[in-house]
């Protein structure tokens, strides 16, 4: 593993991290603008947690917890700095927010057609629940 700094994002980095996702994460959300990751750095300071390497932002993931649930999105890592150990950094880093809150259990975000993203949430431990599937239903 390299060097890394793990931490939380910081107010007025939403145009930072959107540009990340531009670069890293694959597929989109109706959230994916400078409102919807401002409103979530506000609502959750410690929820966007954030790697970076040599003062560059390589990883992030999105450990939300609502009280009830501890949700993982975004998990994202810039392809020239994969298989280097950041996104088990990242879940780590995630794992421990949520037990230190109570969590419980954690429930991730993958996309169906992404066949790297899923080898890589089950080299981390977890597992596909086939008997559940996420109903949406955008309000804008």
């Amino acid at each position: 593993m390299i060097d890394l700094q793990i931490r939380t994002a910081r107010a007025g980095e939403a145009a930072t991290v959107l540009s990340f996702w531009k670069a890293a994460a694959e597929g989109t959300s109706i959230t994916d603008d400078m409102d919807g990751v401002t409103r979530l750095i506000e609502r959750d300071p410690e929820a966007l947690i954030l790697a970076e390497y040599e003062g560059r932002l390589v990883g992030s993931v999105i450990a939300g917890y609502d009280g009830w649930r501890c949700s993982l999105y975004r998990l994202a890592v810039l392809p020239s700095h994969r298989r280097r150990g950041i996104a088990s950094a990242l879940l780590e880093a995630a794992e421990r927010r949520f037990l230190a809150v109570g969590g419980r259990r954690g429930d991730a975000m993958v996309l169906e057609a992404n066949e790297r993203a899923r080898r890589a949430w089950a080299a981390a431990g977890y597992q596909r629940e086939d008997h559940w599937r996420r109903w949406v239903k955008p309000f804008a």
